[in-house]
């Protein structure tokens, strides 16, 4: 029997970075927000999730589309760092509508790894892609550049290898993962380059007396929360630890040629981050500027990707995992008033004109129901592996929210303001993030021990 799936066959596809490369992106970019901005028409009028979440998937996965994107108006461009942080979940079974869905998740998730995977060899590794033509691609770094391309590339490679795990009954899943090993076979070596090449560009960053390697010791990375453009944030180096990790699992480097560029081997690499960031008892958010007090220099996008940093195997671990939720859960200015909804920050970092005109200020007074739906797991995951029920009722409290969320605003969202309402900039009228939709009931059915929602194929 057949699925129906078919993957498409290699073109050619030819990528552009540099001076040039980046200023014809920017046009296509702000052609794209300004046309979201004045053209986009109201959604549907659906309020039961059922329907927004069938809406949704039908949106996502559509037939037309060519790469797995959020929504308006980021659909214009792709974003690799995606497959991580907000799209682990697309070939859940539990998240998956019936057989025609699954074979369109599978097609389009296989599609979207190879053209990242043809940057890569193309040695474009990059915040952005931007489509400039047929099979012509721009590359260019938003506000500096990556630490989690590379780490969202993996991230898709791994579901698709791993989709037959699942226990799915659907035929397209085997076939998924069968051509996720076929590309792992054919960009083995390109991956392995990009690997070692990001691992030779840690530079050393003395403090107290020791020596730590940072990512980003005299520059900013980007990582999904890019636009403070700060140095020595802990999610982006943690972005790149787990990037070494998974590239080790999945068979692309060895650790001992890892441990030779680091000088170190990947456990005693993570326990120095931990110490760097945490010797206040906390994860600082970043080492950069002056030390505030302790609600203030932490962050929500301390969490990390799905399966990242935080794998709670050792007291310490956990105990730094702990003390920085407890101050995140514990202070008010993190909140949405009345609600489990969390912010970004506790205090507004830097805004520029440019947020107010365009672009969201993600490291501010704004809410990522998708952070919150990972947050939400990481407690999760503290409690299993604590053998404690310490944070499920928060858990619980902060998916009930988003379920609220999306009812009133009509679909998942990609940013909520700090009063609860619809995330707004003139030029920015707020994406309806279809993709991240099925993480959050991946989620639900973890804190719940039940799915939210059921179909019959």
């Amino acid at each position: 029997m057949n699925s129906g799936i078919s993957f498409p066959s290699h073109r050619e596809n030819r990528f552009y970075q540099g001076v040039a490369a980046t200023f014809v992106a920017n046009a296509l970019q702000a052609v794209n927000f300004l046309g979201d901005r004045f053209l986009r028409q109201s959604h549907h009028p659906f309020t039961a999730i059922e329907d927004l979440y069938r809406h949704s998937m039908d949106s996502a996965f559509a037939v037309t589309e060519s790469f797995l994107v959020t929504g308006a108006p980021h659909a214009s461009a792709y974003y690799p760092r995606d497959f991580a942080w907000f799209y682990p979940d697309v070939l859940d079974p539990d998240t998956i509508i019936d057989s025609q869905d699954a074979v369109r998740r599978a097609r389009l998730l296989d599609k979207s790894v190879r053209l990242l995977l043809d940057a890569v060899r193309a040695n474009v590794v990059t915040t952005t892609i931007v489509p400039a033509g047929r099979a012509r691609y721009l590359g260019v770094n938003y506000f500096s550049r990556p630490s989690d391309t590379l780490l969202g590339i993996l991230a898709g490679l791994r579901q698709m290898i791993s989709a037959e795990e699942r226990g799915s009954s659907y035929l397209a899943m085997s076939e998924c993962a069968h051509a996720g090993r076929l590309l792992l076979a054919e960009y083995c070596g390109d991956l392995k380059r990009a690997i070692l090449q990001l691992a030779s560009e840690l530079e050393p960053f003395n403090d107290a007396g020791s020596t730590y390697l940072l990512c980003d010791a005299s520059a900013p990375r980007s990582a999904a929360t890019d636009t403070r453009a700060e140095r020595r944030r802990f999610v982006t180096n943690a972005c790149v630890h787990t990037t070494y990790v998974w590239g080790v699992q999945l068979g692309i480097v060895n650790e001992n040629e890892l441990k030779r560029r680091l000088g170190r081997d990947l456990a005693q690499y993570k326990r120095d981050l931990l110490h760097l960031f945490g010797k206040g008892g906390h994860i600082r958010h970043s080492l950069d500027g002056p030390t505030g007090s302790p609600v203030s220099s932490v962050a929500l996008d301390f969490v990390n990707v799905h399966r990242g940093f935080w794998d709670m195997s050792e007291e310490s671990e956990r105990a730094l995992f702990a003390a920085t939720a407890d101050l995140i859960i514990a202070e008010p200015r993190f909140r949405i008033p009345g609600t489990f909804h969390f912010l970004v920050s506790a205090d507004n970092p830097r805004n520029k004109m440019i947020h107010k005109i365009a672009a969201p200020a993600y490291q501010g007074r704004s809410s990522w129901p998708t952070f919150n739906v990972e947050f939400a797991d990481r407690l999760l995951d503290y409690d299993e592996f604590s053998g404690s029920n310490t944070y499920r009722s928060c858990a619980r409290g902060i998916l009930k929210d988003i379920r609220t969320a999306t009812e009133v605003h009509g679909g998942y969202q990609e940013l909520i303001s700090e009063q609860g309402l619809k995330y707004r900039t003139w030029a920015y009228k707020g994406a309806v993030a279809h993709s991240w939709f099925p993480r959050f009931l991946s989620v639900w059915r973890r804190a719940h021990g039940t799915p939210l929602l059921q179909w019959n194929d």
